[in-house]
């Protein structure tokens, strides 16, 4: 069974097997942490992915969809890109935002990663509504059959840690609840 861990903090600094970015389609790197994984990963983080743009996805990346680069100088080995559905006011299909989570543990599991570390996706500029969004997160990922064995949720500050140590408490699928580093 996957452990699921939280921690409040910077996903950058996280040492895991592989680092999930909320990417924007274009792969190029942005604001939130998409910038802040190319910022601390370097130049290698965006030589990948502009041969991934030339090679794969020239018209960007598919929301819901993943891919990974390497990691730079982050302390990981893969970078895995996902991209985040926009939350508009009449909502937004929230199976593109799970198909980001299984997407990126597939990939994680073609890798052979066995720890993740995930940011709250569409939660920031894509303004998804925490509470929802953890919601999402956490029984996507509890549904998902995956080799993986830790999947480390990385909230940027309390709310957003607040909202998914509710929906890790919850009992649907038999998860942990927060770790002792939460």
């Amino acid at each position: 069974m996957t452990t699921l861990t939280l921690v409040q903090g910077d996903i950058t600094l996280e040492s895991v097997d592989a680092i999930v970015n909320a990417a924007n389609s274009s792969l190029l790197g942005g604001g939130g942490v998409d910038g802040a994984i190319h910022r601390r990963g370097g130049p290698a983080i965006l030589e990948e992915c502009r041969r991934l743009r030339a090679a794969r996805y020239g018209g960007g990346l598919p929301t819901g969809q993943a891919v990974a680069t390497t990691a730079g100088a982050l302390d990981a080995r893969w970078v895995i890109h996902t991209v985040g559905p926009v939350y508009q006011r009449s909502g937004a299909d929230p199976g593109l935002l799970a198909s980001c989570y299984r997407e990126s543990l597939k990939v994680a599991d073609s890798l052979g990663a066995r720890s993740v570390a995930f940011p709250a996706i569409s939660t920031g500029v894509y303004r998804w509504p925490m509470d929802d969004a953890a919601r999402i997160a956490v029984e996507t990922v509890r549904g998902m059959e995956t080799a993986v064995e830790e999947v480390r949720f990385v909230l940027f500050d309390e709310r957003a840690f607040r909202a998914f140590a509710e929906q890790v408490r919850t009992p649907y699928g038999g998860g942990q609840g927060p770790s002792p580093e939460s």
